[in-house]
């Protein structure tokens, strides 16, 4: 039962935005003992900046989810930035600290490369290649480079927000060797897809999988299909890959972590979700 001692996270998104998140939270809360709800709330980008500043008036409020559009508006209210949040140039998670302040991150690419990592991917030392410099894929690249990798490789037909993401990547990480021209995926250990390409049968593909090596770990940020069009061609070259779903299910523990709640692994989260088919 929701009282006053009950701890919310705000899911603070556009008012037509479909709000999955607390499908995922809230059963585990319930299962776990955890007196705590994600409450979903709609909010018109010309409205977000006051409103979550009203938000965190709440006595009650351990944090809030930002989705889009709000992802990017967040960065500029926030008191602190994390190297995440300046490479992605949005946030996703926001706090008040002890002093007061907002503090916020960036956890789709943290989801991403949890799920890559505990699949036995070791990513320090390795060149990878990121196509897509949209707001997932920049989140993706950003927590990429702050896993000791040796390159990266970005790419996307908008050359404009391509270079300033390479630029980006550039600032807050100098040592690493950053390209923003090609999305030949041959010589990279791992390839991501950050684009809506390859999601079905016969669809352009976002790269020539025929470059691609064997031995490169292929992933796909698509959730609406578990094994897109282009991780299919992947998988079938002999490729380990790793599905949308998991970049979700993977951070959500990220999330809890922030928030100073118990964590869980991705596998209990799935199993008592409670997320209808699509």
């Amino acid at each position: 039962m929701i009282n006053g001692n009950t701890e919310l996270i705000a899911h603070i998104g556009f008012p037509t935005h479909s709000f999955k998140s607390p499908m995922i939270y809230n059963p585990y809360f319930e299962k776990a003992g955890i007196n705590a709800v994600v409450v979903p709330m709609g909010c018109q980008a010309d409205n977000f900046e006051t409103f979550l500043k009203s938000v965190f008036q709440l006595t009650n409020v351990r944090g809030a989810l930002i989705t889009m559009p709000h992802k990017v508006t967040s960065v500029g209210l926030l008191h602190e930035l994390t190297p995440t949040v300046r490479v992605a140039g949005a946030c996703n998670a926001v706090k008040k600290d002890a002093n007061g302040r907002l503090v916020g991150d960036m956890f789709d690419g943290a989801g991403f490369v949890r799920g890559v990592k505990r699949k036995g991917f070791d990513l320090q030392g390795k060149r990878v290649l990121v196509v897509g410099s949209g707001g997932v894929g920049s989140a993706i690249a950003a927590s990429l480079a702050a896993e000791h990798i040796a390159a990266i490789g970005v790419f996307d037909t908008n050359t404009t927000a391509c270079r300033g993401l390479a630029l980006r990547l550039k600032e807050n990480y100098p040592q690493l060797d950053v390209c923003s021209d090609s999305n030949d995926p041959k010589g990279y250990d791992l390839v991501v897809n950050a684009t809506p390409m390859g999601m079905n049968e016969g669809d352009p593909l976002p790269m020539d999988v025929s470059r691609i090596d064997p031995a490169t770990f292929v992933g796909e940020v698509v959730m609406r299909t578990e094994m897109t069009a282009f991780l299919q061609v992947a998988q079938n070259r002999g490729c380990q890959v790793q599905v949308g779903s998991d970049m979700l299910f993977e951070q959500i523990p990220a999330y809890l972590e922030f928030f100073g709640f118990p964590s869980t692994t991705a596998e209990n989260l799935r199993s008592v979700a409670q997320l209808s088919p699509t």
